[in-house]
């Protein structure tokens, strides 16, 4: 009997924050409650401030999140054995604030002993994420979505069987959780679409110009590329646009000119902005207010 009281009291909780689960593509259009307010997600991803400890310092997060204007926070589970703890702390103070959430695992190119940190405690076993970030979505109604960063340069791991296994443990907890990869403009191939659509839920795209060789100079081609990955997907799948704030690896630094450029254009014609990374308000200030500025216009 207990058992059928809690069910019912979390059903009635997502009903009530977010009308209708589920993706633009699957479900109902009002999946992230919180960013539909808004008309779309609006949001930053990683780089969060952090205290002396190496913890997450979760009050000054979301002071500049509502400075932002954002609605969504994309926490990165990567570089402190404690992000896993620390989420749960953050997720009750961003649901009262009215932010939804996401959740990004890092891939094993980015994974021990290639990398420093792995996504901690359950390292490369996405299945067992798939199920307790899930669990977490039920106690939690703000937790929205998660996302693995690098997804199409780890297929060998992720193969459609994979894949699967993943979504049934979603499914099976919470079929409205989303799941939406960091996925690239050159490997979102129509071979890929064809094996991968239908375990999506949308798409991270990080935006870089990839369809003239690749910059981060270029803000011109966002809705060229936008359109033609929706074509791929027949307009069914949710892209979302990741802004280079922060500089890349090969490409370099981008200007603030550009970011404020991408974030306009992503506005139009995405279904939602994240920039990557959250922006420093002091070490990053004039990128930070054209976030600001961005995000606050309608």
């Amino acid at each position: 009997m207990k058992k059928i009281v809690v069910i019912t009291i979390l059903v009635t909780l997502c009903g009530l924050f977010f009308s209708g689960c589920g993706s633009a593509g699957k479900f109902s259009k009002d999946t992230f409650k919180f960013s539909r307010e808004d008309k779309m997600v609006l949001g930053t991803y990683d780089a969060l401030p952090r205290l002396s400890n190496g913890r997450a310092d979760i009050n000054k997060l979301m002071e500049q999140l509502k400075d932002l204007n954002a609605n969504t926070y994309n926490w990165l589970i990567w570089q402190n054995e404690n992000d896993w703890a620390d989420l749960q702390l953050f997720l009750p103070v961003a649901l009262k604030n009215r932010i939804a959430v996401w959740v990004s695992l890092v891939p094993p190119s980015e994974s021990k002993p290639i990398a420093k940190w792995s996504s901690e405690p359950y390292g490369l076993d996405y299945i067992k994420w798939s199920e307790e970030i899930a669990k977490l979505s039920l106690q939690y109604p703000n937790l929205v979505a998660f996302s693995i960063d690098d997804f199409v340069h780890n297929l060998k791991t992720y193969t459609p069987e994979y894949v699967g296994k993943m979504m049934d443990k979603i499914d099976r907890i919470n079929p409205s959780f989303q799941f939406i990869p960091c996925s690239y403009y050159r490997q979102i191939t129509p071979d890929f679409v064809k094996k991968y659509a239908s375990y999506l839920d949308g798409l991270l795209f990080p935006y870089r110009a990839e369809s003239e060789g690749g910059n981060l100079r270029n803000a011109g081609l966002v809705e060229y590329e936008i359109a033609r990955l929706r074509t791929l997907f027949n307009g069914e799948m949710p892209i979302y646009i990741d802004v280079y704030l922060t500089a890349h690896s090969r490409l370099g630094a981008s200007t603030p000119t550009y970011v404020e450029e991408v974030i306009q254009r992503g506005k139009e014609h995405a279904d939602g902005v994240l920039i990557y990374t959250h922006p420093n308000p002091v070490s990053d200030a004039e990128k930070y207010q054209i976030v600001k500025a961005a995000f606050s216009k309608k």
